[in-house]
């Protein structure tokens, strides 16, 4: 499928998903949220998508965040309209929001910070799975400083991943933290040259395809919901959810491709 304002491809089961606006410095556009939305429904439907690794266009920017002006002029047709007008960061497409896109899928998804990811841009890279981000980059919430606030999930996601005071001092403050300040608070996993940013992680992705597809697919699931369960419920669902992650089949088939791959496993699951 071809998108107005971003690219997918696919190679090797690795998805390149880039967001293609670099003359207005990759900035979130109703269009491309629609775009984000439909290409991650793509992944979703053809398993041969097995990690998706989601970078911007130019080398400037990774995501500059929303485009204002875009939003802007659709509140302003709206109210023509005679339609409700709704502020500038109003992120929800007609069916779903990018970032739950990103953040719901059953696959991995890398963000490769390759510049610039402030206000909605480093929401997309918080909806990520794994963060790896170039040391000449840069990643903020800077809408407190025009008077808005992050409205992409940043003022709930941020405190999730890096606890509450670092994430109200970076939300209060507006400030950008630089690549290696972003690593020491836990917003990223990983800093990186910037010319090895996608060598990096296409390694990581690599690493991802050749464990199975439904036990990853299960973590993912069970982190991203046991993190807002009491610890007692948690665990209740991780027992439930693996025991049903797979079939027979499936995990043998797994069981197999780890004996081939080390005699510790060939052992351990009598394939030797």
């Amino acid at each position: 499928m071809n998108y107005e304002s971003i690219i997918l491809e696919r190679k090797d089961g690795i998805g390149y998903l880039t967001l293609n606006r670099p003359e207005r410095a990759n900035t979130i556009s109703f269009q491309l949220m629609i775009d984000v939305v439909n290409a991650m429904e793509e992944v979703e439907k053809d398993a041969e998508y097995r990690v998706v690794i989601v970078t911007g266009a130019g080398g400037k920017h990774f995501c500059g965040g929303a485009d204002l002006r875009d939003f802007a002029e659709r509140a302003r047709e709206r109210a023509k309209a005679g339609g409700e007008r709704q502020g500038t960061a109003d992120f929800v497409s007609p069916r779903r929001d990018l970032f739950s896109a990103l953040e719901e899928s059953r696959v991995p998804v890398i963000a490769a910070i390759n510049g610039a990811a402030m206000g909605g841009g480093c929401e997309i890279a918080l909806a990520c799975d794994i963060r790896v981000i170039a040391d000449t980059a840069t990643v903020g919430l800077p809408e407190i400083r025009f008077g808005a606030l992050p409205a992409g999930g940043g003022t709930q996601r941020l405190p999730r991943l890096v606890g509450a005071g670092i994430a109200k001092e970076m939300i209060f403050s507006g400030l950008p933290c630089r690549a290696e300040d972003a690593l020491r608070i836990g917003l990223v996993n990983r800093v990186v040259p910037a010319a090895d940013l996608i060598p990096e992680c296409e390694k990581t992705a690599r690493v991802y395809i050749e464990r199975a597809a439904y036990a990853l697919k299960t973590a993912k699931a069970l982190i991203n919901r046991g993190i807002e369960l009491p610890l007692k419920d948690a665990l209740v669902l991780e027992r439930k959810m693996i025991a049903e992650m797979a079939t027979p089949a499936e995990r043998k088939a797994a069981q197999d491709a780890a004996a081939a791959s080390q005699k510790t496993y060939a052992r351990i699951f009598n394939r030797s």
